[in-house]
């Protein structure tokens, strides 16, 4: 019981992390592609365009994640003061200062949260702005001098101490056994805490200065993930081998890793393939001296070859294909010398997410859907549903009250963005004009009318728009409310 609880503090701690990176990962995309096609050692060197590199990775990145992580605590007015903060890590340190940014942004935020609440409510009315303005100035002013006086300073000594670190063990050949902590971290679903918090930073101080990490291709490698669903679709039974090759397309060229964790917990002594499969790669990466500029966002193979710099594609291609050739084998010695019976898929699933602490939106590919809809039914009648069945909760809004449909889900990226996808596409289909997008949960928009969410994440979402219609769903991918939701409003 104590480890399911570190494990879920663990796991929520990622989840804030991830929830600081994610949202910027497009801006860290494109510090890396600029860093890979315009450095001197890049496709198409270029002075002018290569000078973008330095001041992104020293002002731009920071500060995004400082102003989203302030913003998470304390909305747009904590984004702000924790972007003025980061300034102030930024300025007393000498290298880019990310771990700072996540220190200084949420912490920025929270200062100002607690400042409102002791002094807003006194404010007499037409002083409001100036209270506001003013507040937020002073604040801002003193954490700055604060981070670079002290927080820049600390942080920079801790950065350097890790890097060192990181640089000790690369060069005593060391890396690969990463993968021994990695791999199973994947499948408890403590990656955000790893590949966010710790590698990512990391990976961006080395890219920094070599134009690359191999820190960025330790937990993104998709070549573990595949040798295994490779494994079980020659050598699985009954549901696990007619869903793996499906699962595999997912996994590698999706970047949807989580498909893959049930087929592991099927059988725990598949984490010696993944582990394997994970050390041969990395392995496999520092021969050729491989790595990428920044974070492939999600682990698709389509994503790293996109941020693979001129003179590594030998390197990073062959660490997947080893990866993936290493875990398949693996697999399947342990497939060909075990009984696995052909329901353990779904109680696998469960456990693991169970494990997550919430439902998992990718693993419902893998599972046949438990809710049954009474076949002539009338508008009167109640439909039959067991308790996984998704419910629409009050209000129910007309459909000419109805100008936004909104997912959302923890990073506002993943599960939410798929389901956004195939509701979209079901409206296109019935000619319904009503935009569908994708946010995370602390970042619905005010004007939202119906907020689709995992069932788990409905009340939150309620709290935050109390107005809006609220859809609750167990599964984004496969879900019946999409259906009644595009028949409803093409009939009203």
């Amino acid at each position: 019981m104590a480890d399911a609880s570190v494990r879920a503090r663990i796991q929520r701690f990622g989840s804030y992390l991830s929830g600081m990176i994610m949202p910027n990962i497009g801006a860290f995309i494109a510090w890396g592609l600029i860093t890979a096609l315009f450095i001197p050692d890049g496709w198409f060197p270029n002075e002018t365009l290569g000078s973008l590199v330095g001041p992104m990775i020293t002002y731009l990145l920071p500060l995004l994640i400082g102003f989203t992580g302030g913003r998470l605590v304390y909305d747009f007015r904590g984004g702000v003061l924790g972007a003025i903060a980061t300034m102030g890590v930024i300025v007393g340190a000498e290298i880019p200062m990310f771990l700072g940014a996540m220190i200084m942004g949420p912490l920025a935020g929270f200062a100002m949260k607690v400042i409102d609440g002791w002094f807003q409510h006194r404010i007499r009315v037409g002083f409001e702005m100036l209270y506001n303005n003013f507040s937020a100035g002073i604040l801002g002013a003193f954490l700055a001098g604060i981070a670079v006086f002290f927080v820049g300073p600390i942080v920079n000594a801790l950065t350097n101490t890790l890097a060192d670190g990181v640089e000790v063990i690369v060069n005593l050949g060391l890396l690969p056994l990463a993968s021994i902590i990695i791999e199973p971290a994947k499948i408890l679903f403590l990656n955000n805490a790893i590949n966010h918090g710790i590698l990512s930073p990391l990976g961006v101080e080395q890219a920094a200065d070599a134009g690359k990490s191999i820190l960025f291709l330790l937990e993104t490698n998709p070549g573990p993930g595949l040798g295994v669903l490779l494994a079980f679709s020659v050598f699985g039974k009954g549901v696990s081998k007619a869903s793996a090759p499906g699962a595999a397309i997912i996994q590698f060229l999706g970047g949807i890793h989580e498909i893959y964790f049930p087929y592991v917990l099927m059988k725990p002594v598949l984490l010696l393939a993944v582990i394997a499969g994970g050390m041969s790669g990395v392995f496999t990466f520092t021969l050729f001296n491989a790595g990428l500029p920044a974070t492939p966002s999600p682990g698709s193979i389509f994503a790293l070859l996109a941020l693979t710099p001129q003179g590594n594609y030998l390197g990073v291609i062959s660490g997947v294909v080893v990866a993936a050739a290493v875990s398949f084998l693996v697999a399947s010695v342990v497939l060909k010398t075990s009984k696995v019976e052909e329901e353990d898929l779904a109680a696998a699933a469960g456990k693991m997410e169970q494990m997550k602490g919430k439902k998992s939106d990718a693993t419902g590919y893998l599972t046949p859907k438990p809710a049954k809809e009474v076949v002539g039914a009338t508008s009167g009648d109640r439909i039959e549903r067991d308790n996984t069945q998704p419910v629409h909760a009050a209000p129910v809004k007309n459909a000419t009250d109805i100008h936004k449909v909104v997912f959302a889900c923890d990073a506002g990226m993943g599960s939410s963005a798929m389901g956004a996808s195939l509701l979209r596409n079901k409206f296109k289909k019935e000619n319904i004009d009503i935009p569908v997008s994708n946010t995370a949960i602390n970042q619905l928009p005010e004007d939202a009318d119906i907020v689709v969410t995992h069932k788990d994440l409905t009340d939150r979402a309620k709290a935050k728009l109390p107005n809006a219609e609220h859809i609750s769903v167990e599964n984004f991918m496969n879900s019946p409310e999409y259906d009644k939701l595009a028949r409803r409003l093409k009939n009203e």
